[in-house]
């Protein structure tokens, strides 16, 4: 990983696909075809967990899962577990992801499939193999399910069917063999899979139902204290998210048995792990459960320092990349250097001012770069609302310097910088807007995280554009 090499942030939920989400079909070999064909190494993805409420990949009911919608039915077909009428009756080829339409229908055709599958070895394997989260997850879907879907603090009915346990079984087994099928291709192709860890979890999940020791609760089971961002410059009212908080020293009287398993977990699925807000590691912000914004929030102190030292000392090269973004203090600039992961370099945020753009410039190679993430600006919404000082200094660092225009300069600026890995949106090669291509609005609650690409993304130019660039750039 640390020869300089370019990917593509693309998520899963976002091919093209003819049944309303991008899944483990032929969508995903042919971006790997993509990448290959255009010299990347790595393909960057967003979380595989479940989503829930609030569709956000950040917010799984279960963090050790993979989403049941990534599944796909053309292969279910092909393996005689669905017949070509209930394809057709699946069929969904709105431009965005309709979330509330999958969650009404992908379950009852997942369970017809469940209906003609035949146990076999490999299926039982696979239970014991993972028994460590599939029957927390599997339990905690049944329950869901049996009490009409009402959040955990409040199930009342307790009487699980056998059935309805092995079918969340066969789920998560169709979503391994799906997913180990795309690695074992990518690997064929040299192309790596970052994935990606939320730092927290959801309150309504199978994570906290199952290990509310090792979370700030009270005695009715809520949080007492939830997660979030400080106010800063971009938000003056911060963002709160929610998540129910860590007890630090309960994990570490467990020697962090819960993050050794979910690390575990992620090292079986990815080949790199970023990690999302690294900072919350050596700092946490605090902010009371009754709260409406983050305002009255404070700050306390992690055990990242101990956990980390922890999983190295069990995993080794563990290969990560810390997000270490938003409001970096000393303890989280020591831990990154403490831990000498990578950490992320976002460029969209470079050209504000010039001490920030020094910062790039005078950075360590140890990072990751991109021109935007999931959470910002499609490159062309950004660039066509720059203000008049953050423009000139844009021009005069990268639009003059480049023989290409607009979003394309960026991305040659990101991967001609010395920095080990350059990631650039699929959206930016696209030249999309935020109107056709932006996945999140950070502390908005609708209309995110429903981006799809078009069938025909891929053309010649397309790839030969791309290609240029990385060996141009010696990527």
């Amino acid at each position: 990983m640390y020869n300089k090499k370019a990917g593509i942030l693309l998520p899963i939920s976002s091919l093209p696909s003819n049944y309303g989400i991008g899944s483990f079909g032929k969508s995903a070999y042919d971006f790997i075809d993509f990448l290959n064909n255009t010299k990347q190494s790595y393909w960057q993805i967003l979380p595989l967990n479940p989503t829930s409420y609030g569709d956000s990949p950040y917010q799984s009911n279960a963090s050790f899962a993979g989403n049941i919608y990534f599944i796909d039915l053309e292969l279910l077909y092909e393996e005689g577990l669905l017949k070509k009428k209930e394809l057709d009756e699946n069929i969904n080829i709105k431009a965005r992801i309709d979330y509330e339409w999958l969650y009404k229908t992908r379950i009852n055709i997942l369970k017809k499939a469940f209906t003609r599958f035949k146990k076999n070895k490999e299926f039982i394997k696979f239970i014991l193999d993972n028994d460590y989260w599939l029957n927390d997850y599997a339990k905690f879907m049944c329950l869901k399910e049996i009490n009409n879907n009402v959040v955990w603090q409040k199930f009342t009915n307790f009487n699980i069917n056998e059935e309805n346990f092995e079918f969340w079984y066969f789920v998560q087994y169709k979503f391994d063999i799906q997913w180990k099928n795309i690695l074992r291709y990518a690997h064929s192709k040299n192309i790596q899979i970052i994935g990606d860890m939320p730092i927290y979890v959801a309150l309504d999940s199978a994570d906290v139902y199952f290990n509310k020791e090792i979370f700030l609760l009270d005695e009715n089971n809520y949080p007492r204290y939830v997660s979030g961002c400080a106010p800063d410059a971009f938000t003056k009212e911060g963002q709160l998210w929610g998540n129910p908080l860590y007890d630090w020293n309960y994990l570490e009287k467990t020697n962090f048995s819960w993050w050794i398993k979910r690390f575990k977990r992620h090292l079986y699925l990815y080949d790199v792990i970023r990690i999302d807000h690294f900072r919350g590691f050596a700092g946490f912000y605090k902010i009371p459960f009754k709260e409406t914004t983050a305002i009255n929030g404070t700050w306390e102190k992690a055990l990242g320092s101990q956990l980390f030292k922890t999983i190295k000392d069990i995993y080794k090269d563990i290969p990560i990349i810390a997000e270490d973004l938003g409001y970096i203090t000393p303890d989280v600039e020591n831990l990154l250097k403490e831990t000498n992961f990578p950490g992320m370099k976002i460029l969209q945020f470079a050209f504000y001012n010039e001490s920030d753009l020094k910062k790039i410039k005078t950075s360590n190679n140890n990072y990751v770069v991109y021109t935007g993430s999931h959470d910002s600006d499609c490159t062309l919404t950004w660039l066509k609302n720059l203000d008049n000082n953050s423009f000139k200094l844009l021009k005069k660092e990268c639009l003059d310097n480049s023989l290409y225009k607009g979003v394309y300069a960026l991305i040659e600026y990101a991967l001609k910088t010395d920095f080990i890995l350059a990631i650039i949106p699929i959206q930016d090669y696209l030249e999309l807007s935020n109107e056709e291509g932006r996945i999140n609005i950070p502390s908005t609650k609708t209309s995110n995280w429903t981006f799809k690409l078009k069938k025909d993304y891929i053309t010649s130019d397309l790839v030969n554009k791309v290609k240029k660039l990385i060996i141009d750039t010696n990527r």
